[in-house]
């Protein structure tokens, strides 16, 4: 199945998070099997839900390739646009709810942009409690992933991740903070390319430090027991040993910040 970019109406388009950047020339394609495939033990099926921060690089695939790289088994399926809001995917301008209703999900991971004023978290909280009865009659879980503000705006990581953490507290969700570790990551080493050219979509080494803080989440692996060699989208990442450690241990702690839900 291949996503189509859609027009946003002008009603909708006042729901949408992402700041002004230059818009990505196309989105992930979706595959969804049309008969779930049985998974070994421990495995997880994932959906990911949200825009050009999650198919930057393919976020869910690195998932997987991490969740392969240590013998785990994540299936990953993805429903991402640009500039899309969880409101514009709850209202059905987009494949979301009838990919949810598709088969049974462990977990639906819900990404928006920073969301740091009030409306936009309010908004949140409200399409995050529209999506999540049909996450549950899927048999999963809602998961919250906190991204990270535009490089200039570093004062605003508290308030993306309490948008985050609202709407996941309020369904009982599942928090995911990779954008803290991205925080942390930052104040500890202000150097490391966390950000693309634009000063808001991940680099390569930013999609790994959220695949990381993702994966071990779901799962509860420590992220510091993965290779030293990862991929990202496919593709070897190119970083020195040092510096894929360091991003490995930001992420086990910002799990263990947040790991009471």
């Amino acid at each position: 199945m291949q996503i189509s970019v859609l027009r946003i109406p002008s009603a909708v388009r006042r729901w949408s998070l992402l700041l002004l950047f230059p818009a990505l020339a196309a989105c992930l394609s979706l595959e969804v099997p049309s008969a779930q495939t049985k998974l070994p033990p421990g495995g997880l099926h994932v959906l990911f839900i949200g825009n050009s921060l999650t198919y930057t690089n393919d976020l869910p695939k690195t998932v997987s390739d991490i969740a392969a790289s240590a013998g785990d088994t994540i299936r990953v399926a993805t429903v991402a646009r640009p500039s899309f809001a969880v409101i514009d995917h709850a209202l059905g301008y987009s494949d979301a709810v009838d990919v949810i209703k598709s088969q049974s999900w462990d977990y639906v991971v819900l990404q928006q942009g920073p969301t740091t004023t009030m409306i936009n978290r309010d908004t949140l909280i409200i399409a995050t409690k529209l999506l999540n009865p049909l996450i549950r009659a899927s048999g999963g879980r809602t998961a919250q992933l906190m991204v990270w503000p535009d490089a200039e705006s570093p004062q605003l990581f508290p308030a993306v991740r309490a948008s985050s953490q609202a709407a996941s507290e309020a369904v009982g969700g599942v928090f995911i903070p990779a954008g803290d570790a991205w925080r942390a990551a930052l104040e500890a080493n202000p150097g490391l390319q966390l950000y693309s050219a634009d000063r808001f979509h991940p680099s390569r080494l930013g999609t790994y430090l959220a695949a990381l803080v993702v994966y071990e989440r779901l799962t509860g692996r420590d992220a510091r027991e993965l290779t030293a060699a990862p991929e990202v989208a496919g593709t070897r990442l190119i970083a020195a040993e040092e510096t894929v450690r360091f991003l490995q241990r930001m992420a086990h702690e910002a799990v263990g910040r947040f790991a009471t839900n």
